[in-house]
């Protein structure tokens, strides 16, 4: 698989930084759709949407919004970001993405996590004490779900499924994801499943990461799986402008108004001063701020360190004005991308050459 660069977003509805005044939900989901269709057309390869069940963010079903973006794109793939699958019917979101990815033809994806934010556990009549068990549980049947037609099934904490016809079928096997925020169990989980990694790096140094990523590759090994095979995606917040310096003037008021509106739980907000902010930008920093090329000098870092496989960036958390956004996707796809793509299919040759294989096309 050739390197991958996309977008994820929560959609959400943060109050305007100068004026107080949050977005109104239809306003933003349509800005959502002009941004993956944006995203579409500079080449980037994956946008992606959260699941939140909270009146400060405007998504909480996405594969409805996914499947809106899919009537306005072509080739971009189309992913949530994450589902929260504990707190979810694996049935349903089978069938959810299964109609997304016909009528994609075949770009739907779904990265499954236990979910940070617990909103929805009481809403649909959860126990948030059963967070480990009922992420466990139907990240099984969903999995069951992808290979067996019709499924037999048994678990704890939801009914059984006998010779159960799960309709419709998509026309291939839907990709699976498994979000991790740096839990050692979790990556272990997901090397035990052959399930590729998608990993959240979202503050400190991105290089204190790297002991997940070697333990998801050796765990995989050790289970008897291909670990060369595995894919590994970074996911961190960003924003790209001409200079980094505009990159932070612009971002920084909204990502701060976000982290002190939208943080997991409601009242204890994080404050990101600007200084803290400027340092995630720099080189060891864990966001992706600044001007096109240091983008790509932060993302060949990582590849260095990870050899992953994508790259996603949350880019303009907090709600960052769309005319700013569509011309940060435009840099991001139409300059970042391209140069990305260029090097690491070049360091992938000379390794393959190196090993003696035949390079991969």
């Amino acid at each position: 698989m050739a390197f991958e660069l996309g977008i994820f977003h929560f959609g959400e509805l943060t109050p305007d930084p100068t004026t107080g005044i949050p977005p109104r939900p239809g306003a933003r989901l349509r800005e959502l759709i002009e941004q993956a269709t944006a995203a579409d057309e500079a080449g980037l390869d994956v946008f992606a949407v959260g699941e939140h069940h909270r009146s400060d963010f405007a998504v909480s079903a996405p594969a409805v919004v996914l499947t809106a973006m899919a009537e306005r794109t072509r080739n971009i793939k189309l992913s949530s970001a994450v589902t929260v699958l504990s707190s979810d019917d694996p049935v349903r979101v089978f069938q959810q993405f299964a109609t997304l990815d016909l009528i994609s033809e075949g770009r739907a994806e779904i990265i499954a996590g236990r979910g940070s934010y617990t909103e929805s556990f009481p809403l649909f009549g959860y126990d948030v004490s059963d967070y480990a068990q009922l992420f466990a549980e139907k990240l099984d049947l969903l999995l069951r779900l992808r290979s067996e037609h019709p499924v037999t099934w048994r678990g704890s904490l939801r009914p059984a499924l006998r010779n159960a016809d799960i309709s419709p079928r998509p026309d291939r096997e839907l990709p699976v994801w498994v979000a991790v925020g740096g839990t050692p169990a979790s990556v272990v989980r997901a090397a035990k499943l052959n399930l590729p990694l998608s990993l959240a790096i979202i503050g400190g140094s991105y290089r204190q990461f790297a002991p997940f990523v070697d333990l998801y590759r050796k765990s995989a090994k050790d289970f008897g799986h291909d670990a060369s095979k595995l894919k590994v995606s970074i996911n961190s917040p960003g924003f790209v402008a001409a200079t980094r310096r505009e990159a932070i003037d612009v971002s920084h008021p909204y990502f701060q108004a976000g982290w002190m509106a939208n943080h997991h739980q409601r009242g204890q907000g994080v404050p990101m001063p600007r200084l803290a902010y400027e340092a995630q930008a720099s080189g060891a920093g864990a966001f992706f701020l600044g001007s096109p090329q240091e983008i790509i000098d932060k993302i060949m870092a990582q590849y260095e360190i990870f050899r992953h496989d994508r790259m996603m960036i949350q880019m303009g958390f907090g709600d960052v004005p769309q005319k700013e956004m569509l011309r940060s996707i435009e840099l991001y796809g139409g300059e970042v991308a391209p140069v990305v793509r260029k090097e690491i299919a070049a360091l992938q040759e000379s390794a393959a050459r190196a090993s003696g294989q035949e390079p991969v096309a």
